[in-house]
């Protein structure tokens, strides 16, 4: 059996790949060591005893901040976000597939948001509401601040897909006698599904993590970004830990379930689907 010789280069990614790794969760680890110190543990190494005292102690009322609350409104504000990061990212590359006129300034007018700073956009949107007399809050201001963050990004990557999709697939089933909308429905839509699930968690995940765009058009409630970093000056407890651990696995739980919805629509279908 012939086996091929690797080359330092290999080597050099697999030292460089593995340093990455480790500076990216190397961080995150230690918030998750942390978050099983013992009742009497406390912020730093090294532990106090292991237990879920912390993870209890999450759930209950605190004397500082609230998770439950800014959890909901941080996740229905990726929802919302998400809904609507779809829907215009499809629109959008579906009217750009066509030339027409201004489209080459509508584009640039619609990823412009992201060469000016998220602190900017954010004051620039509370300033505004603030001059109609209209009250900021997140599922407004903080709405629409949210959405000049991720729209461009999804109408960026749908730009992407339908620039790799043949029309053929659609010539095809028109010569066959479908419509326009038996057309996108049953070829069009199923084919782009998996980029469009991939719109939709980019968008929420943008949205579910944003701090810069929502400092000032959040109003007086915080979102879970907002709440956590209130509580980096008061809580001196491992809760913080424990809550950024239960925050990352609800991420990675998103992520997870994303991804099998994807490979559940890419897969080919079997014999009894076939018949």
């Amino acid at each position: 059996m012939n086996h091929e010789r690797r080359g330092k280069e290999f080597y050099l990614l697999a030292i460089f790949f593995t340093l990455f790794v480790l500076f990216l969760y190397g961080p995150l680890s230690a918030v998750l060591i942390l978050s099983f110190q013992g009742p009497d543990g406390g912020l730093t190494f090294p532990l106090n005893g292991l237990s879920l005292h912390w993870f209890y102690n999450l759930f209950e009322r605190q004397a500082v901040g609230n998770f439950g609350a800014s959890f909901r409104r941080s996740f229905t504000l990726g929802l919302m976000v998400m809904a609507v990061n779809v829907v215009v990212a499809l629109l959008a590359g579906l009217a750009f597939r066509r030339r027409f006129r201004g489209a080459t300034a509508l584009f640039y007018l619609t990823v412009a948001s992201l060469v000016v700073p998220s602190i900017i956009i954010s004051l620039g949107i509370g300033v505004v509401f603030q001059q109609f007399g209209l009250k900021p809050a997140w599922y407004s201001s903080g709405f629409g601040a949210h959405l000049t963050w991720t729209l461009p990004f999804g109408v960026l990557i749908m730009f992407a897909v339908f620039n790799r999709f043949s029309p053929a697939y659609e010539e095809a089933a028109r010569d066959l006698g479908a419509t326009s909308w038996q057309t996108f429905q049953h070829v069009l839509l199923p084919m782009i599904a998996p980029s469009l699930i991939g719109v939709g968690l980019f968008g929420f995940t943008l949205s579910y993590d944003e701090f810069a765009r929502t400092l000032m058009t959040s109003g007086s409630y915080n979102t879970l970004p907002l709440e956590i970093y209130g509580m980096t000056t008061n809580v001196t407890t491992p809760v913080l830990y424990a809550l950024g651990t239960v925050t990352t696995l609800f991420s990675f739980t998103i992520i997870l379930v994303a991804l099998a919805v994807i490979l559940t629509l890419a897969r080919p279908p079997g014999k009894a689907e076939l018949g």
